[in-house]
Formats: C-alpha cells, sequence, structure tokens
C-alpha cells in the first residue's frame, strides 16, 4: 500500500484553458446571436434592449470565467493504493481512480498557453477504457515535473507488482515533498525517424486538408443558410461575371489557391518537428508548432502495422505507415500516424528498427480469377438503377451515363490485380486497394477475429484489412 496520499492542483491557468473551451462550444449560439439581432437593438424601448447583445454576451463570458475558476478550484489528484484518483465537481463530486496497470499510455500536450509557464496537457489512456475518443482522464494544466512524478509512480507500481511479496520497509517511493526524477528512471529515447522540411511541404502539399476546409464552409452555409445573403450575393456574382470569363477563371483561382495554401499551414504546423522514438516498451511520437503533442504507444498493444502507397505520391517515391493500436472493446483500435510521409526504400529499415520480429516482404499469393466479378459486382448492381434513372430523364444526354459501367469494371479488376496475401510463419500478410494500395502485417497472436463473408471480402479484426 503506499504511503503517499497527498493532494496536488492544477496550475491556475486551468482556469482560462477550460473558459476557452466552453466558448469553443458556444460560438454557434453566439454567431446567431449577432446575426439575429446585431450588436445593438432597433433604437426602441429601454437602453438595456438597445445593448441587448453586449449584455447577453459579457453575462456569457463572466459566467464561463467562473465556471473556469470553479473547475480548476474544485479539481484535485493524488496516488493512493496504486492508483491515480482524481477528484471534481462542485455540486456534485466525481470521483475516478484509474489502477496504474490498466493506464496503456501517458499522452503530452503543450498548447500556447502552457508553453509559456512550462506546462503540459496529460491524457491518461488506458486499456479497456469507456470510450475511444475521450481519455480516461485529463489534467488540464501541470508543471513537467509533476508530469514526470505520474511517470515514476507508475513506474514503481509496475516495479513493485514484479518484485512482489515487498519487504517492509524497503520500498523506493520518493519523499512527499521530493520532485526530483531518480537516475535509474531517466529512459534515453532512441530516434528512429524524423522528417525533414522538404517531407514536411511534400505531405503538406499533397495531403487533403484543402477538402477539410470546404466541407467545413458547406456545413457553415447549410446551417446558417436563413442567415446568409444569399440574393445579394447572387447579384453581385452576376455583376462580377460581366467582367469575363478570364476574369471570373481567374479570381476562381486565386481562392481555390488560398483555400489551399491554408491547408498547407495547416498541415505543415500540426506535423512541425515529427519524430518517432523509442525506448524499451514504447514508442513516442512527438510533432507540432505551435502545439507540441507527444503521444505514447506501447509496442505490446500494436496489432498491425499498415503500409499506404498513395498513387500521387508514388510517383515521387513516397508512402506512408499506419499502425493500429489496441482499443478498449474488442474489435476497437485507433488509427495512428508512424510515418506520415516516408522514402519506400527506406520503410524496411524504420520498421525493422521498432518491429524486428516483423517480416516484411511482399505478399505473392494472388486471389483467384473466379473472385474477380466479386470486386465490381455489387458497386455494379447498384449504379444500374442510377443509369436507368438518368437516361430515362435526361434522354439522350442521360446516354453518356453509360460510361460509368467500363469504369466500375476497370476499377474492380484493378483491385483484384492489386490483392495478395501471404501467411508466414507467426504472420499474416494482407494487400489490398481502395485507391491507395495497403499492405497490413498483422502478428497471428494479435488477430481479435476473422469474419468471412462469401458474397464480399475477409476481415481480420485488429488490422481491419477490407
Amino acid at each position: 500500500m503506499m504511503s503517499e496520499q497527498q493532494r496536488y492542483k492544477l496550475h491556475w491557468i486551468t482556469a482560462i484553458i477550460e473558459m476557452l473551451k466552453t466558448m469553443k462550444e458556444a460560438i454557434l449560439p453566439l454567431v446567431v446571436l449577432v446575426f439575429a439581432n446585431g450588436w445593438k437593438g432597433g433604437g426602441t424601448g429601454p437602453w438595456y434592449f438597445e445593448y441587448l447583445s453586449f449584455i447577453i454576451f459579457g453575462v456569457l463570458i463572466i459566467s464561463l470565467f467562473v465556471s473556469g475558476i470553479i473547475k480548476w478550484k474544485r479539481f484535485e489528484y493524488w496516488f493512493e493504493d496504486d492508483e491515480l484518483r482524481i477528484e471534481s465537481g462542485l455540486f456534485v463530486k466525481k470521483k475516478r481512480y484509474i489502477p496504474f496497470d490498466r493506464i496503456q499510455s501517458l499522452d503530452y500536450t503543450e498548447g500556447i498557453f502552457h508553453r509559456p509557464f512550462g506546462l503540459v496537457k496529460v491524457k491518461v489512456e488506458t486499456a479497456g477504457g469507456s470510450s475511444m475518443k475521450k481519455a480516461e482522464g485529463e489534467l488540464t494544466a501541470i508543471t513537467k515535473v509533476a508530469a514526470e512524478r505520474i511517470k515514476i509512480e507508475l513506474a514503481e507500481a509496475k516495479k513493485r507488482k514484479k518484485e512482489k511479496p515487498v519487504v517492509e520497509g524497503e520500498e523506493t517511493l520518493l519523499a512527499d515533498d521530493s520532485w526530483e526524477v531518480p537516475v535509474e528512471e531517466t529512459v534515453s529515447l532512441r530516434k528512429i525517424f524524423s522528417m525533414s522540411t522538404k517531407d514536411l511541404l511534400i505531405l503538406a502539399t499533397t495531403s487533403g486538408g484543402i477538402g477539410v476546409i470546404l466541407s467545413g464552409v458547406a456545413i457553415f452555409m447549410s446551417q446558417f443558410a436563413d442567415l446568409i445573403p444569399f440574393e445579394w450575393m447572387y447579384e453581385e456574382i452576376s455583376a462580377f461575371i460581366k467582367f469575363g470569363v478570364l476574369i471570373v477563371a481567374i479570381a476562381v483561382f486565386l481562392g481555390l489557391f488560398g483555400v489551399w495554401i491554408l491547408s498547407v499551414g495547416m498541415t505543415f504546423l500540426s506535423h512541425y518537428n515529427f519524430t518517432v522514438s523509442l525506448d524499451k516498451e514504447d514508442i513516442i511520437i512527438t510533432r507540432g508548432l505551435l502545439e507540441k503533442k507527444r503521444v505514447t504507444v506501447p509496442l505490446k498493444r500494436i496489432q498491425s502495422v499498415v503500409l499506404i502507397e498513395n498513387p500521387f505520391r508514388k510517383v515521387f517515391g513516397y508512402a506512408s505507415v499506419k499502425i493500429h493500436s489496441a482499443g478498449g472493446g474488442v474489435g476497437e483500435s485507433s488509427r495512428i500516424n508512424l510515418f506520415p510521409l516516408v522514402k519506400r526504400s527506406e520503410v524496411e529499415t524504420y520498421l525493422s528498427e521498432i518491429f524486428p520480429e516483423l517480416y516484411l516482404e511482399e505478399p505473392s499469393k494472388k486471389p483467384t480469377s473466379k473472385g474477380r466479378p466479386y470486386y465490381y459486382r455489387i458497386d455494379f448492381l447498384w449504379m444500374l438503377p442510377v443509369i436507368g434513372a438518368l437516361i430515362y430523364f435526361f434522354f439522350p444526354y442521360g446516354l453518356f451515363s453509360l460510361t460509368i459501367i467500363p469504369v466500375i469494371v476497370a476499377y474492380g479488376i484493378w483491385q483484384h490485380r492489386s490483392a495478395a496475401y501471404e501467411i508466414v510463419d507467426h504472420q499474416l500478410i494482407m494487400r489490398f486497394r481502395a485507391f491507395s494500395l495497403q499492405t497490413a502485417y498483422t502478428m497471428k497472436k494479435r488477430i481479435q477475429s476473422m469474419e468471412m463473408n462469401k458474397a464480399t471480402s475477409i476481415d481480420v479484426k485488429g488490422s481491419r484489412l477490407f
């Protein structure tokens, strides 16, 4: 039983971070309020009607700030009985006990509010957690020394578990007032992979960030369609078109170029200084410029390694690698970018350093010719009614939709030719294609389940192959 029961608080910056986090969630109601009422009323009625939006906005800011202070004041954590214990809440106190032996990883994030004070946000990920998207425990802002203390407590708990029974009086816990890191606990990380500036630019240039931005604009417009002055916009666009096709084409190009530059910048900032390091039991991934993130992935939790070869990046000799890390429930796993962009010729070298037992040769066994129709039959069947409707309502131009049929068949044949598999001793290798060619390497002992569908495909849980 641990003697350490001293309770610790989060840093005061937590109050501001919590306020901004809640404000972010309330941004849509605020936008609706401003669009609906404006910053001022119509000039009639009492004076407070004139500044109703200002008053509501001010009350909301004060309420959120007070709420952030309360969350900060009422949040405590401590270590007891080989557990990380968290207590929070004002009117309803919530207590969460996280056993150290269930903690899968500690992930660190340094945001723009953390760095000036030397703080980090710590997410506690557990095996068998209740949610794949939400961490089991989260410490919004603590010092780096305090974060290191959690690692020490975790290491000590694991050490005691291995060395049981422990002789009374020989525990090696730190004293209550000690925050120094023991020399034996300091682990030297071995750097495996890092992205150069050139690689970052290629990654940012070929990423799909522009689609995310455009889809976000479309969602915003759909949510506030009643508030957007479409008639005025239509009149302005109609007047602008009169300047000529060339001017309009240049304007559209500049607009798309601006969105592309924005997506490149977002990708560059989020993947800046992307580094993969290795210690005895974990893969450590760090990245980010404005918000520095550090993710720990235990090697024993990795279910499969997937090599992804995008046709566009393949032209330049690049590929990417993702790993599947086991989640909370059966069949659940999270996809993690191990190498967002890497030279195809160097993939085997890097993977061999991390997974020396992995067989990385190309699979050689191909599916039989009898299975070829199953790659395009489903798409072919559901497209027939669509093609028929297009021909019926848009005849004769609808006849051009018949060109979809050879495209579907050619795509299915392309998928069939790309597919392959191999079983080598303790390992399963499967290659398949959606648009990008993917090769999944899975250890047999890491396969959780396998579903076989005679009409479609095979789905191996843990590697999610098809």
